[in-house]
């Protein structure tokens, strides 16, 4: 079973049509979309601030989102994915995003819709990604804007096929 648990009265906001892994961890104030899914080990820590997804976010196995307390709250949009041990933190994430494996985005950053964040790139507090470009690197900086094919072809690819093997398991 997971870990589904309030924080001071305020539980977690999770509809029938999302799917959360046996080992998953939600506490506290976070609402989910439709469609979402949270992987196996992910934890979702809406302990110390809010935490907002909007339809079709998928956070996978063992990512963390959380935010800082009395600080920043985490607000991800629709058909977001966050890959594999990233850590997402006290930012705003747009449509339409991609966060890569084990990236790490910190507070007070800014993620422009139709994004890729690159697998181990880390977003540094208060970056502003403009929306339809990729970024990577340590700190993380602007490589190239992306492509329509890309877009299509990874961002939209990866939420659509992680609501289908959401399926599998309900």
């Amino acid at each position: 079973m997971p870990v589904i648990l309030p924080v001071k009265g305020v539980a977690p906001i999770i509809p029938d049509s999302c799917f959360v892994a046996p080992n998953a961890t939600i506490v506290g104030d976070v609402e989910m979309g439709q469609e979402c899914s949270i992987w196996f080990n992910a934890v979702v820590r809406g302990d110390v601030n809010s935490i907002r997804m909007g339809n079709k976010v998928n956070i996978q196995d063992g990512a963390c989102v959380h935010c800082t307390y009395e600080k920043t709250k985490t607000v991800l949009g629709n058909n977001v994915s966050v890959g594999h041990n990233a850590i997402v933190h006290g930012c705003n994430i747009a449509d339409n995003v991609l966060v890569g494996m084990g990236a790490i985005i910190m507070d007070n950053a800014v993620i422009g819709e139709n994004c890729i964040i690159a697998a181990g790139a880390v977003v540094l507090e208060g970056t502003i990604v403009p929306p339809g470009c990729i970024f990577a690197g340590v700190p993380a900086k602007k490589v190239k804007d992306i492509s329509p094919e890309l877009l299509k072809g990874e961002v939209e690819r990866i939420a659509t096929n992680y609501l289908m093997y959401s399926s599998w398991f309900k």
